[in-house]
């Protein structure tokens, strides 16, 4: 799912192969499972490849990189309203289409109160992610249909939709769960929104510390939002296992007017800020929050008036 604002979109795509369709069911066995995560570390990117973008009746070319990825910024000349639309990806050979999928991208309007940008592991999804055995064994055995969300957070979150309010997910999990985390999204209720992954991962040991690495790529995607979308504010939601408040305070110093709020759900025993990090929030006018459940992040929200 790409984004963008009227004069400028962000799509992203990736051409793999040996890569089967994945349709998993609430009754599916752990041995299926098992087999079906795996065989999302194991697909071979196909680098250098031409891509052809569509959307409407303009056409826009583009190329995959050393990963099997492409990114592109396209500026359409068409005037787009706010709201989702559909964008079309092929892969021609002399002259002949061999391949075609169909995606969306969700342009934002000037009319939206504010977006939310938030974490998934642990903050939307049950991850254990700072628990290596117990993180690997929900992975393997469990699927999208049988992972669980947190309580409460999808009636928080379509709250905070309200009047069509955009949600972005920058997460440390890697473009390779991406199908996943879109079925997981739909099963469970959740507000539909792009996500804002690592880079694709291939192999058994990437598999093992799936969502591990230096989250830096998350600040760099808020910057992203931020400056493509420069009139909006934003709530910050995500929890103290992956250094979420760190990241949160840089976005802080970079856009000081930004942020409304920060959400941050306490996992295991990491229960406090350190002062410096609070007394900067602080002086800033901005809400940070350690909070043990979504039920307290709803609270603060309506008396904030985020939520009615």
């Amino acid at each position: 799912m790409g984004y963008g604002n009227q004069n400028l979109i962000y799509l992203k795509g990736g051409v793999l192969e040996n890569r089967p369709e994945f349709d998993s069911k609430a009754t599916d066995k752990r041995r299926k499972n098992f087999r079906i995560m795996l065989s999302r570390y194991l697909s071979s990117p196909i680098p250098e490849m031409k891509v052809q973008i569509i959307l409407g009746d303009e056409n826009f070319t583009t190329q995959t990189d050393e990963y099997g990825y492409f990114s592109a910024w396209v500026e359409p000349k068409q005037n787009l309203e706010p709201g989702w639309h559909p964008v079309v990806y092929t892969i021609n050979e002399e002259n002949q289409e061999i391949f075609r999928e169909e995606g969306e991208f969700l342009i934002i309007g000037e009319k939206v109160e504010f977006g939310t940008i938030s974490d998934i592991d642990d903050t939307i999804l049950v991850s254990h992610a700072t628990q290596l055995i117990k993180k690997f064994r929900l992975i393997m055995t469990k699927n999208a249909k049988t992972r669980l969300p947190f309580e409460g957070v999808a009636e928080f979150y379509k709250e905070l939709k309200a009047q069509e309010n955009p949600f972005f997910y920058v997460s440390s999990s890697e473009w390779n769960l991406y199908d996943f985390l879109q079925d997981f999204f739909k099963v469970r209720n959740i507000p539909k929104g792009p996500f804002l992954l690592q880079e694709y991962k291939s192999g058994l040991k990437d598999l093992l510390f799936t969502g591990g690495g230096s989250h830096q790529h998350k600040q760099d995607k808020i910057k992203r939002l931020m400056t493509l979308f420069p009139k909006l504010k934003f709530i910050l939601i995500g929890d103290s296992g992956q250094r979420d408040t760190e990241i949160y305070r840089q976005a802080l110093h970079e856009f000081p007017d930004r942020i409304l709020a920060v959400y941050i759900r306490k996992i295991g025993k990491k229960d406090d800020f350190d002062q410096k990090t609070t007394q900067e929030f602080e002086e800033k006018g901005v809400p940070l929050l350690l909070l043990e459940n979504t039920e307290e992040a709803a609270i603060h929200a309506k008396k904030m008036g985020f939520i009615s």
